[in-house]
């Protein structure tokens, strides 16, 4: 059973920062808008690692959305330099920033994104049917993942007859099945009540202890204290970054 809160500052684990994941220098992102120009981003640099856990918070309209987009290779710099372990994104064409996104991003949406018609593990197969893997494998892995999740009992059931809260556990198992080198949620708790919402925070805390890189995108500040930094942005700049 997954505690109903996560643990305290004095008593929550802090990993050692590993090898740098993700580094961004100076990226400007213009969005065209008939005779106007949007300056979603207007020069954030960043460099995140492996091992970290990472809220990114901001007002609306201060960017965030489109910093998430950047990370998470749906979206390019219109200048500056975007590196992922090593790789200039920047310069990448469509398939291989797909492959990017497939292989090394674990996405979580608010809405969960599943087929409603397949069942929670076919649900969390899919990343490994684009990467091309094996049947049998691939079902090991989903169950793996399944279980990792606490929903080792739930597998075989569809979307409509799971909760809120299992709904979204299996969208992170599905985040985790393809072993990313990043996982990026986007306001993950948004559709959820609250107790559900701290449920699933403590999963991420334990998904994090166990090795996993998070970046967690959220407007909600008691949210963004489960991580052990946090990013503030406002007005397209990054305006603080902290360290809990």
């Amino acid at each position: 059973m997954i505690p109903p809160a996560a643990p305290s500052p004095a008593s929550r684990v802090t990993r050692t920062p590993g090898p740098l994941v993700i580094d961004i220098e100076d990226v400007v992102k213009l969005y065209p808008m008939g005779a106007e120009t949007i300056h979603a981003l207007r020069g954030v640099s960043l460099k995140i690692r492996r091992n970290e856990y990472l809220a990114i918070m901001g007002p609306s309209g201060s960017g965030k959305s489109t910093l998430m987009n950047m990370l998470g290779c749906l979206d390019t710099p219109t200048t500056g330099r975007y590196e992922f372990n090593g790789r200039n994104v920047a310069a990448m064409d469509d398939d291989e920033l797909a492959d990017i996104r497939n292989r090394e991003i674990g996405f979580v949406f608010q809405t969960f994104n599943l087929l409603p018609r397949s069942n929670a593990l076919r649900n969390v197969e899919l990343p490994l049917v684009y990467s091309g893997m094996a049947p049998e494998e691939r079902e090991d892995r989903a169950r793996e993942a399944l279980e990792a999740v606490g929903l080792g009992n739930r597998m075989h059931h569809k979307p409509n007859e799971l909760s809120g809260g299992q709904r979204q556990r299996v969208a992170i198992a599905r985040a985790l099945v393809n072993r990313p080198s990043i996982i990026l949620a986007d306001e993950p708790t948004g559709n959820l009540d609250s107790q559900t919402g701290t449920e699933i925070m403590a999963l991420f805390n334990d998904l994090y202890e166990r090795g996993n890189t998070i970046i967690v995108v959220t407007h909600e500040e008691d949210i963004a204290r489960h991580a052990r930094r946090i990013v503030r942005l406002r007005d397209g700049l990054l305006d603080r970054d902290e360290v809990q």
